[in-house]
């Protein structure tokens, strides 16, 4: 059972309650291993920048917290996965790719091959040239013409 409470104040801002009952506006939920354990360690921080709260585990949360969660962190973190490589403009950078995502079609610039990071040995982190990162979770997964065109990069 969490020894805080959550809600949003009438700016639809974060707010915590903490056990001796003071209340920190503002605050931000900020994911240890954002990429390869969402669900675990996850920090609250205050407006200062400062940990109020370590959630070990998200679903260990009541229901209403995690949504609150959830919702906050959505918000703030976009790094959409990237399920297919339809085409790219060239094999030499900088390139114009366009990918499928679990967010719908898109197009990027990849500026240089630098801008791949591998994460383990089968997922990767795609920055575009506007920052944006991509993640590939399983380049296994891809299908054959999307490995194909990727092979080209790595």
């Amino acid at each position: 059972m969490a020894d805080f409470t959550l809600a949003r104040d009438s700016y639809g801002k974060l707010t915590l309650t903490d056990a001796t009952g003071v209340e920190h506006r503002g605050i931000s939920p900020v994911r240890a291993f954002p990429i390869a354990d969402p669900e675990h360690g996850i920090a609250l921080m205050s407006a200062e920048g400062h940990e109020l709260v370590w959630i070990e585990r998200l679903g260990d949360l009541p229901d209403e917290m995690r949504i609150l969660l959830e919702d906050e962190i959505a918000g703030r973190e976009f790094m959409p996965s990237i399920t297919a490589l339809r085409d790219v403009s060239s094999f030499s950078t900088p390139t114009v790719w366009q990918v499928e995502t679990d967010r719908g079609p898109a197009s990027f610039t990849l500026k240089s091959e630098d801008s791949i990071r591998r994460l383990g040995q089968d997922a990767l982190l795609i920055a575009d040239s506007h920052s944006i990162h991509y993640l590939i979770r399983d380049t296994r997964a891809l299908d054959r013409h999307s490995r194909k065109l990727l092979d080209r990069f790595l």
